[in-house]
């Protein structure tokens, strides 16, 4: 009998140790890359928000989207849009907080990074009119022309 207090002692122990286990990290951006999808360019690298993914050589994680005021699909709009982007790159040396815009106007989708170029190339899904875009179904590619 005196060894019941233990082993439920020991249980409470164990049982509190594998819940905590299945809590849901929101600290660590994921460093899985996006699975390829219809569309996607030979040579570039995807990430969603929170997604860490290597472009070929810096790590890129798409942070917030700041602005998406792209023209949906199917609307007639006399403006484009653009969608602004803040991102964090990491290299050997340290990290950095940017700011890409997609369509780049004056090149502001394009970061000089190290000895090379970054570039946001794509934003997809394409908005509608009928439906809001989660911020969870957001997708960015990115190429790196250079090299560290």
């Amino acid at each position: 009998m005196t060894q019941l207090p233990l082993l439920r002692a020991s249980l409470a122990c164990a049982a509190s140790l594998v819940l905590a286990a299945c809590v849901p990290s929101t600290q660590t951006p994921s460093t899985t890359p996006s699975a390829p999808m219809p569309g996607d360019v030979p040579g570039a690298s995807y990430a969603r928000l929170g997604e860490s993914v290597y472009v070929d050589g810096p790590k890129v994680t798409p942070l917030e989207v700041l602005e998406d005021s792209r023209c949906p699909t199917d609307v007639q709009c006399i403006q484009a849009g653009q969608v602004r982007l803040k991102v964090r790159i990491d290299l050997g040396s340290g990290s950095q907080m940017r700011i890409f815009t997609l369509p780049g106007k004056d090149g502001s989708n394009v970061q000089h990074i190290a000895d090379g170029a970054m570039e946001l190339i794509s934003v997809t899904p394409e908005r509608t009119s009928s439906e809001a875009l989660a911020l969870a179904n957001y997708r960015f590619g990115f190429t790196f022309a250079g090299g560290l």
